[in-house]
């Protein structure tokens, strides 16, 4: 069962553009709570199996519960100090630092509190139809979580975005729920308005466009060109690489903790509206 948490922790935005290596490295730790949807839950045809959702109260990406014997259990990582949690009814009942440990020595760490909570470990697997960003823990090195507070920016990051995107799931008619999809790694909302159109929002923690934590705001059907830049608000601006969206990156959003979210919920309100408008919705 995941929760949000309601304060808004202020992020650091001369940090925004340092977390490559630690957004890498949770993007693979991620993969440990998808793998339990992959291994114990029916397979939907749109993979929503696999995603995660943000657990305040345990600072988690967690799996959807599977069913077992002593009730549902999920699996996920806690990004403030990269550690795999293993819960049963929500509740945390094991905790391992991935510091020092491979994909395949979690794997195995994973698989015995799993037979320990009455799930077959025979079950577990990592495999998965999509590749990941290179790292060298791809290709088994040992994770390493020594740059403390990269993680605990991350986590900020992560726990801020389910706030501002809760806010929009709740109050704009179609959206839906908040969830972390395990390939492109944001966290996100999808709109969909009558007649097929749509809007994502989300958050990315960074990827090939920008590296460093963003915001963003997309259309679908996807528009010809952005509308004007003066559209925007909150220090939003138009992408037009290969997509076109509105985007807030991570190091435009300054001042403290309040002033945070309200740039972020100005900048969503104005993105959301403004790609509205590109599909006609």
């Amino acid at each position: 069962m995941s929760s949000v948490n309601t304060t808004w922790l202020a992020t650091d935005a001369a940090r925004a553009r340092t977390l490559s290596d630690a957004r890498l490295q949770l993007h693979y730790a991620a993969q440990f709570g998808t793998a339990l949807g992959i291994s114990y839950l029916e397979h939907q045809a749109d993979d929503r199996h696999t995603n995660l959702g943000w657990d305040s109260a345990l600072g988690a990406l967690m799996s959807h519960p599977a069913p077992g014997p002593r009730g549902a259990v999920s699996v996920g990582v806690r990004v403030r100090d990269l550690s795999i949690i293993v819960a049963r009814d929500g509740v945390g009942v094991a905790s391992t630092s991935l510091h020092g440990i491979t994909i395949a020595s979690a794997a195995d760490v994973i698989r015995l509190a799993l037979h320990r909570q009455g799930l077959d470990p025979r079950r577990y697997t990592l495999a998965r139809h999509y590749e990941l960003p290179s790292h060298a823990v791809g290709a088994g090195a040992a994770f390493n979580a020594g740059d403390r507070a990269a993680f605990e920016q991350l986590s900020r990051w992560f726990g801020n975005a389910a706030i501002a995107l809760e806010r929009v799931a709740r109050e704009v008619k179609g959206a839906s729920d908040v969830r972390v999809w395990p390939h492109h790694f944001d966290i996100a909302t999808l709109v969909q308005y009558p007649g097929g159109a749509s809007t994502g929002a989300g958050l990315e923690p960074g990827d090939g466009y920008y590296d460093e934590p963003y915001f963003y705001v997309n259309a679908h059907p996807a528009p010809a060109s952005p509308p004007p830049a003066a559209d925007l608000d909150g220090g939003g601006t138009w992408h037009t690489r290969e997509w076109i969206g509105a985007v807030l990156p991570g190091s435009r959003v300054t001042g403290d903790a309040a002033a945070q979210e309200d740039q972020v919920r100005r900048y969503l309100d104005s993105a959301l509206a403004a790609c509205r408008a590109l599909v006609g919705a």
